[in-house]
């Protein structure tokens, strides 16, 4: 079996690695040309080899940004017409679905370059038969990522499904790393608050974090009734022990997704906080800007009325007319200062 894979990037059919799992040995690279013949091999003596070696598959994982590698799949594989509707779907919910003798799933995951921001999320496509899984993403993901690193680093797999039972456990492993950066961020947030050095761009950044949190529970957790219906109707080749281990790492989702809705919660707390701040200094500043208003009230009513150049100006003959209009103003100015100072205590 020609086993050499390239060192960078996908090869030829856009494979970015290959796997086969057999008993008691360590999973092995396979390339793509010796993952098509083995697969053929596999396929012509299926009776055979189906006593012999219950346990050997292979994991195929794909880069779909390749030209070739859609096209090598429909050639070599042999997969569900539905798998490649699913693809072309795009970006949706989180969800296990069986199509005959086979599974069918969408694993949503964030990028590498992860940034915090709602788009950064990418959709992993997964068909997987007893001796056959095969994985498709665009773009780069983290969590299929960690998978490769343990397979090859030698952990093993036992079977297809329990490969999807570790793909989804690196996938809440990657969300709870999510939950505690966002964390991290929203103390950081909250600690300015307290100390009382708001930034006039926290309300902004919170709004950032809650529209990610509200995405993230949209289209990473499991959909509850595809993965209802597969776990009562699983295929014949799926062992017991392993359906109850899918079963128990879709349950890792709930509490996940429990902390995430708590720190919606709190987010949304934070940002009323930093609202009826804003609108408390808007307020301070709005009376300022009204007591300032009223004090210079009088004497602008004054010099508009004396400044009209009229005939019968009071005072304008007057040896102290000046100060008499002075004293006039300062005395409407006390009373409008009087006014204002009785509204505050009040208020």
């Amino acid at each position: 079996m020609n086993t050499h894979l390239t060192n960078f990037g996908p090869d030829d059919a856009g494979l970015i690695c290959g796997y086969v799992f057999t008993a008691n040995a360590p999973p092995q690279p396979m390339s793509s040309s010796a993952a098509a013949g083995w697969l053929n091999q596999s396929s012509a003596g299926d009776a055979t080899h189906e006593s012999a070696n219950t346990r050997d598959f292979v994991w195929l994982h794909f880069s779909l940004a390749h030209a070739n590698a859609e096209p090598w799949m429909k050639a070599n594989l042999r997969l569900p017409a539905e798998f490649y509707e699913t693809v072309a779907e795009g970006l949706h919910s989180s969800r296990i679905e069986r199509e005959g003798e086979a599974l069918i799933a969408v694993f949503n995951d964030i990028r590498f370059d992860f940034d915090f921001e709602p788009s950064e999320l990418a959709a992993l496509w997964i068909c997987a038969r007893r001796d056959l899984v095969v994985t498709a993403r665009r773009s780069p993901l983290r969590s299929v990522d960690q998978l490769r690193t343990a397979v090859k680093r030698g952990e093993r797999v036992d079977s297809t499904v329990a490969l999807l039972t570790d793909l989804l456990h690196a996938q809440a492993d990657v969300l709870v790393d999510v939950v505690r950066r966002v964390t991290s961020r929203v103390d950081e947030v909250e600690d300015g608050l307290l100390k009382g050095q708001p930034s006039p761009t926290q309300r902004a950044k919170l709004g950032t974090l809650r529209r990610l949190l509200v995405r993230l529970q949209r289209v990473l957790a499991p959909e509850p009734s595809a993965l209802f219906r597969l776990l009562q109707n699983p295929t014949r080749w799926m062992p017991a022990h392993d359906v109850q281990a899918l079963r128990e790492s879709t349950e890792e989702f709930s509490v996940v997704l429990r902390d995430m809705s708590t720190l919606r919660e709190r987010i949304k707390l934070l940002q009323e906080e930093i609202a009826a701040r804003a609108s408390e200094e808007n307020n301070r500043s709005l009376f300022t800007l009204t007591i300032v208003t009223v004090l210079a009230l009088p004497i602008n009513i004054i010099a508009g009325l004396l400044g009209m150049n009229v005939g019968g100006v009071p005072l304008a003959q007057h040896a102290y007319g000046f100060w008499i209009v002075v004293a006039i103003v300062a005395a409407f100015t006390l009373v409008a200062l009087g006014f204002a100072v009785r509204k505050t205590r009040r208020t």
